[in-house]
């Protein structure tokens, strides 16, 4: 497996996005496009040159970075893809006193981020809070 930066490509944005079921973000392409062209950072994962995954970064670079999307297609899933993207952002971003993600509350996303040792907001006496 390879991890680098990513060029964005908007046909296989949609694709990846759509199987992982985050239709949400495809039905705005446009806006997809413009969060992807002012990411701090975006890494694809490949294999043999087929796309396997994508991670994006927002945030300052310094103090803080934001997880924004980590996108693994399904039939790649538990093959360490994700685990892979998320080392490398943690290795590029190691100085960076805030390392930040939002995700789904369940079972496996939960084990997923613990067992790269990240910590819950409520772990360490922080909350978090959103506009939907």
């Amino acid at each position: 497996m390879e991890i680098k930066e990513y060029v964005y490509n908007e046909d296989e944005v949609r694709r990846l996005y759509s199987e992982v079921g985050w239709v949400a973000y495809t039905k705005d392409m446009e806006s997809l496009k413009n969060g992807y062209s002012n990411s701090l950072l975006v890494l694809g994962a490949y294999d043999n040159g087929e796309l396997l995954g994508l991670i994006r970064v927002v945030g300052d670079g310094h103090t803080v970075v934001l997880v924004q999307d980590i996108l693994v297609y399904p039939s790649k899933q538990r093959l360490g893809v994700g685990t892979a993207l998320l080392r490398e952002v943690m290795d590029r971003f190691s100085g960076v006193r805030q390392l930040e993600l939002v995700t789904d509350n369940t079972p496996k996303t939960v084990e997923f981020y613990k067992s790269l040792d990240l910590r819950e907001f409520s772990e360490i006496g922080c909350c978090g809070f959103m506009r939907c």
